[in-house]
């Protein structure tokens, strides 16, 4: 059975930095894209970060780019969300996803995932 389990959330200042934890078990984490996604109240998911299997391919939204930085360490089934200079805006549930790869790329759609997580919640206040 599959379960990614996010932690790392909690409620923050603006400006400040929190790192973020997504541990996979029940799936070969070393084969699978990850990404992490983020839905504030009333809108749609939304897109933040993915990474390639190997861990050298990246990418970023718009919003997300040159604040946070994705990695992994397929040893621990674990992708990590780095996350600085925090906005009020970034407050949302912070979701992250698997899909397993045929290929080291990156997947960005939500659609293209076929695990989630339950999400943990982040509040960046003014």
């Amino acid at each position: 059975q599959v379960h990614l389990a996010e932690s790392g959330g909690g409620l923050v200042q603006a400006g400040g930095s929190l790192r973020l934890s997504c541990a996979a078990s029940g799936i070969t984490f070393s084969s699978c894209s990850m990404g992490w996604f983020r839905q504030a109240p009333g809108k749609e998911r939304k897109f933040v970060a993915a990474i390639s299997w190997s861990g050298r391919h990246t990418g970023y939204s718009d919003s997300a780019k040159g604040r946070f930085t994705i990695s992994r360490d397929n040893a621990k089934n674990t992708v990590y969300l780095e996350m600085n200079s925090l906005k009020p805006e970034d407050t949302a549930v912070y979701f992250c996803a698997a899909v397993a790869a045929r290929y080291d790329i990156v997947a960005v759609p939500p659609t293209k995932y076929d695990y989630w997580g339950q999400g943990t919640r982040v509040t960046v206040s003014s």
